[in-house]
């Protein structure tokens, strides 16, 4: 494969873990790359140019946070859909012939099903993250304190509900064995970019010597929406009782919805900060809470794992992929975004 990148141009480089392997994302590519139980890696290559660098109004500052989580909460999706499509074959083989490709892949993307079916799961997705992390909050706030015309005290209420209930449910979760494997593999992504951006060799032995705890991390993210929408919330708050005498539930609901995007485009600017500024005081501070909780959500992976997510990144940016620690060669399905 031809090498796709400058090596004396900045990358931004970010991936996901998904089901036994992780997900690399680099300018004009995704690749995610999954072990199978028989030590094959598998990679499906698919190319992808963002909003944010064909569209001026996406590129500006606050919407391009928004465009990036929507982007990304897609990708997500489509990148767990193939790590349990390759997870399943290991219990049901698929037979050759039956509109699969060599690998046994079934050639369902790009249909109109698999694209209503995608569309459906983001939606209910959304849904379910909303219901959870914001309404759930304000109901809690305004049932069991009596806070509810303080803009200041009901969305700090509010705000620490709302944490709370994530780190629950991260808590939760960690205890599966499967999760904790999955957060695994959510180290070995970090390692690798960290390997990529300090101008390393992408090889495991280089990898494993980085930090697993990243600053422009999805979790950090989370975190810092979270905060943010303390600060924006409070203040939006404080507009509508100067303006109405008062403020409701029904009010919050309507008025907080619509801000959502603001408020991620306002985390993910502070996120990008935090990285430039990351060796300095202000950065540190910023940072420190995500890479704290990135505790919870980050395992120290093996040296297969690792192998897994350099493969994906050596992928996403166009460099030959070879053989894998087992002798295997990996596989590769490249699909063109029309």
């Amino acid at each position: 494969m031809p090498r796709e990148y400058d090596v004396k141009k900045p990358l931004l480089i970010g991936g996901q873990a998904v089901l036994e392997g992780v997900m690399m994302r680099a300018p004009g590519a995704v690749a995610t790359a999954v072990r199978r139980p028989d030590g094959e890696i598998v990679i499906k290559r698919d190319r992808f140019v963002s909003l944010t660098e064909t569209s001026r109004i996406c590129r500006l500052p606050l919407v391009r946070g928004a465009v990036a989580l929507f982007e990304m909460l897609v990708l997500g999706i489509r990148t767990l859909n193939f790590s349990a499509e390759v997870a399943l074959q290991a219990v049901n083989p698929p037979k050759q012939g039956n509109g699969t490709n060599g690998d046994g892949l079934a050639r369902s993307h790009g249909t109109h099903r698999a694209s209503l079916s995608l569309a459906l799961t983001v939606s209910l997705s959304l849904a379910v993250g909303v219901a959870i992390f914001f309404v759930t909050p304000l109901l809690v706030a305004t049932s069991f304190f009596q806070v509810d015309q303080d803009p200041y005290r009901f969305n700090i209420v509010a705000g620490v509900v709302r944490i709370l209930i994530f780190l629950a449910y991260l808590g939760s979760i960690s205890a599966v064995k499967d999760i904790r494997r999955l957060f695994a593999y959510h180290g070995a992504e970090h390692k690798a970019v960290f390997a990529f951006e300090r101008g390393l060799s992408l090889t495991v032995a280089s990898a494993a010597g980085q930090s697993r705890f990243h600053p422009r991390c999805g979790t950090s993210f989370v975190l810092i929406v979270m905060l943010m929408a303390i600060v924006l919330f409070s203040l939006l708050d404080s507009l509508v009782v100067l303006w109405f005498g008062g403020i409701t539930l029904v009010t919050r609901l309507l008025t907080h919805f619509p801000l959502i995007p603001l408020v991620a485009g306002a985390s993910y600017e502070l996120i990008r900060l935090s990285a430039k500024q990351s060796e300095t005081v202000v950065g540190k501070v910023i940072a420190a809470p995500g890479l704290w909780l990135q505790r919870l959500t980050t395992k120290e992976p093996d040296e297969g794992q690792l192998e897994v997510a350099l493969v994906a990144l050596r992928s996403a940016l166009g460099v030959e992929v070879g053989r894998d620690r087992t002798g295997h060669h990996a596989a590769i399905e490249e699909i063109s975004q029309n």
